[in-house]
């Protein structure tokens, strides 16, 4: 909690989910949905570091609809997340080995709205268990609020948690059967009964998001008993520098058309000296107010996309003792680099980006920077 506390003060799009949160297996037979767990997860985001506590939480409508103009999907997930049971091993009052079954979320309250405006709020309250899971939680996994709005999987959003949880420890690996898969991912025991379906349907489809939108990537080696799968190994890397770069590109860029992306399908636009047949044409002025046009729009939305981020104007030179700038890089260094020497991480930084480093600036360098310590970490180890 008192990381989901310090990153709520920092801002921006990360925030942190308890360990025991992540873990927690649906009941046989149950899952969410994609559109109910990206709202469980915005709770979690804006309960902060009080997520713990036996108060009431609230969120406006509008942070949660996301563009969509009514707000009938709001009560569906809301009761979705109500009725929707968990399960963790746990002790009968004799002692004996039981199945605890629970909900997340004890009450809601939706504000009727009396008018077309359709602003308004929701306010929620976690239940005893639920607080209970996050107050003894010992881990966490940093997740971006970007990235799990992205996803079009519920599978992919489940995985990538999974992943963000365990990506920072010294074997960053989840070894599961496939029971045990099941219930974390909410699997219904009736579907992709072939585990060649549920690779296809499930594992392929999260893999290509997570690698997409997330800032590490996934991969995973099947066990097998004669030719039956019975366990599965993932295992999680961050990304390198470059690679983060890509993935903040692709979380600013508009939705539509990421598969196409991903897949390396979309069409290239080829220049042609001659206008299009049947086009109207322009002339020089015209041409020249139009560009005037897109060119200033780009430059307000540079400067709205980098307001706050004088800080990261630049990576700092030299040794990283001097300067906000400085005293901000070595933060990260320290919470994300292992324990290894921040000025030799800062160092082979600079030397992998070389003249790349002079293009970045505001959000992109902080998380590019932050992304190589990340992985300057997995591929060595602690010193």
């Amino acid at each position: 909690m008192r990381v989901a506390a310090a990153l709520a003060r920092k801002g921006g799009d990360e925030f942190a989910k308890p360990g025991r949160l992540v873990e927690v297996r649906f009941v046989k037979g149950q899952s969410l949905s994609l559109t109910a767990s990206r709202l469980l997860a915005l709770m979690i985001l804006t309960a902060g570091g009080d997520a713990w506590q036996d108060t009431t939480h609230r969120m406006r409508k509008s942070d949660i609809r996301r563009g969509h103009k009514g707000n009938e999907r709001i009560v569906d997930m809301l009761e979705e997340l109500h009725r929707t049971l968990f399960a963790e091993d746990d002790k009968s009052w004799r002692g004996k080995r039981a199945t605890k079954r629970f909900n997340l979320i004890q009450a809601s309250w939706e504000e009727v709205e009396d008018n077309d405006k359709e602003t308004g709020w929701i306010e929620w309250q976690f239940t005893p268990d639920a607080r209970r899971l996050i107050q003894e939680s010992e881990t966490y996994a940093v997740m971006n609020r970007q990235a799990v709005l992205g996803f079009r999987s519920a599978y992919a959003l489940k995985l990538y948690e999974e992943g963000a949880l365990r990506l920072h420890r010294r074997q960053p690996v989840w070894k599961v059967d496939m029971v045990g898969l099941r219930a974390a991912l909410g699997i219904d025991p009736d579907k992709y009964a072939d585990f060649a379906q549920l690779r296809r349907k499930v594992l392929t489809v999260a893999k290509a998001e997570i690698d997409q939108l997330a800032h590490f990537t996934v991969e995973w080696q099947e066990i097998r008993r004669g030719r039956a799968v019975i366990e599965i190994e993932f295992r999680f890397v961050s990304k390198d520098a470059p690679a983060q770069i890509a993935t903040v590109d692709e979380l600013e860029r508009h939705s539509k058309g990421r598969k196409a992306r991903r897949d390396d399908t979309v069409e290239k636009v080829v220049a042609s000296d001659s206008p299009l047949p049947h086009s109207p044409t322009v002339d020089g002025a015209d041409v020249a107010n139009v560009l005037k046009k897109v060119t200033a729009a780009l430059v307000s939305s540079d400067a709205a996309s980098s307001s706050g981020t004088e800080l990261w104007a630049r990576f700092p030179r030299g040794r990283l003792h001097f300067g906000a700038t400085e005293e901000a890089a070595r933060e990260i260094g320290v919470r994300y680099g292992g324990g290894w020497d921040v000025d030799m991480i800062a160092e082979a930084y600079r030397d992998n980006m070389g003249a790349r480093l002079n293009t970045l600036s505001g959000t992109k360098l902080e998380k590019s920077w932050k992304g190589w310590c990340e992985a300057f970490f997995n591929r060595r180890g602690r010193p």
